[in-house]
């Protein structure tokens, strides 16, 4: 996905100021909340982006990390 640096927020400002990050997401389509400065969240206008589309990449990125996370303690192991 790219992103716009013109919709991205930190994930402060977002907790701090919701109504401006749906706002922004209203006129934009779609808001980035960055925590720690990598990408974490995606707020977006179902109005105006009802699917969310990724390229195959990011659906296998999607789905590793998931599997990585749910597993971790045995990859672990087996690196040892």
């Amino acid at each position: 996905m790219k992103i716009d640096t013109n919709n991205i927020v930190s994930a402060t400002e977002a907790n701090q100021n919701f109504s401006k990050v749906t706002r922004l997401a209203e006129k934009k389509g779609r808001v980035v909340v960055f925590k720690n400065n990598r990408p974490k969240y995606l707020v977006i206008d179902l109005d105006k982006e009802p699917q969310i589309e990724m390229t195959e990449d990011e659906k296998l990125d999607f789905v590793a990390a998931r599997i990585l996370r749910e597993h971790k303690t045995a990859f672990e192991e087996l690196a040892k």
